[in-house]
């Protein structure tokens, strides 16, 4: 029966009730601490009895951990995101760690909430929105604070990064759409200052100019409005795109749903479409969008171990990890007559293999 008691309870009550030591109660609430099943489940027993709840905060100031990572992240339009974020919270429970959840606004200002991030004495900081100035790298770095950069380039040398090879798998799409025997090429851009954005705008660029191929680009802002105004000024040009890609598969919908419902053109014969993050909506039968997979459940893997690594080791050595995309081909896009392989039941485009 639970004993009526006035006031939050605390671990020497607990102690008391239970017949040890305090250290004992402290170390029942430790994970990884050593303590014997017996005395554990007594410290168990006298907590449930007491209705006791160990004090996170005040546990952080004794062993000057808070266990609380902060993430930053925007554009929860974006479905990539939400599948990051429910990526990043199993990974770091894994490691009893918890999530912070942090939203920039859409113009990605970190500096805006950085007071905030700084207040809650977080033990690291993966930034999945935003870019990092030299101002803020150097504070982080001065507080012993690693911080890591997700699906985002660092600008600073002392923060580290986990990415995909972003130009490359932009100009393999172009190697793509090339193959395949389009004629008239757009892409649809996504924010201004996302170094991503510029990445996979430059690849895709940079490939066809090299055939000496135009590209007509547009500003999608990574919004469904935006993107769909964009859309419609291609599409109602006199000579519109026969391929489109957006530089991320939020966007490239917008343009399939644009294309369809507005302009009556038929995906892929009149006009082909590409993105890039391969998300959920991607695969549906409705979309079934050609699209570079970014491999999330690994990315956060390595951009997690990367964190815990130098949080472990309080040393802060910037890596950069650069991870391979692959271009999951589907029905949005002209299939080239080479190029496509079958692997693990998926058709994927090996640019490499086009002759």
């Amino acid at each position: 029966m639970k004993r009526k008691t006035f006031g939050p309870v605390t671990s020497q009550q607990v102690a008391q009730h239970a017949g040890v030591s305090q250290s004992a109660v402290s170390r029942t609430f430790t994970p990884g601490a050593s303590i014997s099943p017996a005395t554990r489940e007594k410290v168990l027993q006298s907590a449930r009895e007491l209705g006791y709840r160990p004090n996170a905060l005040a546990r952080s100031l004794n062993t000057a951990r808070s266990r609380i990572v902060g993430v930053v992240i925007s554009c929860f339009d974006n479905p990539f995101y939400p599948h990051v974020l429910e990526a990043l919270g199993r990974e770091l429970d894994a490691l009893n760690y918890h999530l912070l959840l942090f939203v920039s606004d859409r113009d990605s200002n970190v500096d805006r909430i950085f007071d905030q991030i700084m207040q809650y004495r977080v033990d690291g900081i993966v930034l999945a929105s935003g870019a990092l100035s030299d101002a803020l790298s150097e504070e982080c770095h001065g507080a012993g604070i690693p911080v890591v950069l997700f699906n985002r380039t660092a600008e600073s040398e002392m923060a580290s990064s986990v990415n995909t090879d972003n130009r490359a798998a932009a100009r393999q799409i172009a190697e793509f759409l090339l193959a395949g025997e389009h004629q008239r090429f757009a892409c649809i851009s996504g924010a201004d200052n996302a170094s991503v954005n510029q990445l996979r705008l430059d690849g895709f660029r940079d490939a066809l100019r090299a055939r000496d191929v135009d590209v007509t680009v547009v500003a999608g802002h990574n919004d469904s409005e935006h993107t769909a105004q964009a859309a419609r000024q291609l599409f109602s040009s006199t000579t519109p795109p026969d391929a489109v890609f957006a530089v991320n598969d939020h966007m490239a919908l917008t343009v399939m749903d644009v294309a369809r419902y507005e302009f009556g053109l038929r995906i892929p014969q009149d006009v082909s479409v590409v993105g890039y993050d391969d998300v959920g909506p991607a695969g549906w039968p409705s979309y079934a969008l050609t699209s570079i997979c970014q491999p999330v459940e690994v990315m956060v893997q390595r951009t997690i171990g990367l964190l815990m690594q130098q949080i472990d080791s309080a040393v802060m050595a910037p890596e950069q990890i650069v991870i391979p995309g692959t271009l999951v081909v589907r029905h949005s896009a002209r299939r080239p007559r080479h190029g496509v392989v079958e692997e693990n039941g998926q058709l994927l485009f090996r640019s490499e293999e086009v002759e």
